[in-house]
């Protein structure tokens, strides 16, 4: 006890045994006091703990919503579904009016791209199309290779048993050189074709034209090249017809083509 207190204490009348057990009572109390000094570092650790709490979330929040595929899904609605490394859908993006109206009536956040494709395919907009005699195309574009592959063949399953169906894959470069196009991949994919064969072609107007349209003209122009280039042939010679992705109006099973 320091000086202060003992000068009280001496100008208290009362027996020693109440001054001794105040006395005792004041000391534990400011020993209690001094001390808390040594009692901080407990507090930092539950700061700590907190933090890497934060850290965990926030590190765990950025793992889930960072996408590492694309997988594209065009037939005229065009839309993305964004993936992420658990499978999981984080995100649907629409690339024309149709599209909008498809990834509206779609509820597929946060399932299992598989799941969602199945749920894309069971769509009466989708479903009707395709008993048009449209064409549907899945595109899966990523910068890891070997996931992509997996995806790749996990929408293959799902969509082996469904007519006028067609599976590629492509580059997250692509994907980038798509969007800033304000195309899907996959419609990306088949613009570049056919601008190859028409060079007038602008990516507006492909926006807007089915998935069969765009490979009835890249068809129409494949078979004027090869007519002229093989126009000193026998004329009862057949010359090879070019039926990729049914490009020939009729139904066909599902030809999963790996093009990048």
């Amino acid at each position: 006890m320091n000086d202060s207190f003992k000068g009280i204490f001496t100008q208290v009348k009362a027996e020693d045994e109440l001054k001794d057990r105040t006395m005792k009572y004041l000391a534990e109390k400011t020993h209690e006091f001094e001390g808390s000094e040594i009692k901080k570092p407990v507090y930092y650790r539950y700061a700590a703990c907190v933090i890497c709490v934060l850290i965990m979330f926030l590190g765990g929040y950025w793992l889930y919503f960072t996408p590492v595929a694309e997988i594209s899904i065009d037939i005229n609605p065009s839309i993305e579904l964004s993936v992420n490394r658990f499978d999981r859908v984080i995100s649907v993006n629409d690339f024309n009016e149709d599209g909008k109206i498809l990834a509206d009536s779609i509820d597929v956040k946060y399932k299992n791209y598989s799941d969602a494709i199945k749920e894309v395919m069971s769509n009466d907009m989708i479903c009707d199309l395709l008993s048009g005699n449209e064409i549907l195309t899945f595109t899966v574009a990523g910068s890891n290779e070997s996931k992509s592959a997996e995806m790749l063949l996990n929408v293959k399953r799902c969509t082996e048993q469904s007519e006028n169906t067609f599976c590629y894959n492509s580059s997250s470069e692509d994907a980038d050189a798509a969007h800033d196009l304000g195309l899907s991949c996959g419609k990306y994919r088949a613009y570049a074709e056919l601008h190859q064969l028409d060079p007038s072609v602008t990516p507006e107007e492909v926006q807007s034209m089915t998935m069969r349209e765009i490979r009835e003209r890249i068809n129409s122009y494949s078979s004027d090249i090869e007519y002229n280039t093989s126009s000193d042939k026998p004329q009862n010679q057949t010359t090879a017809q070019h039926n990729h992705n049914g490009g020939n109006g009729k139904k066909h099973k599902n030809k999963q083509i790996n093009n990048n």
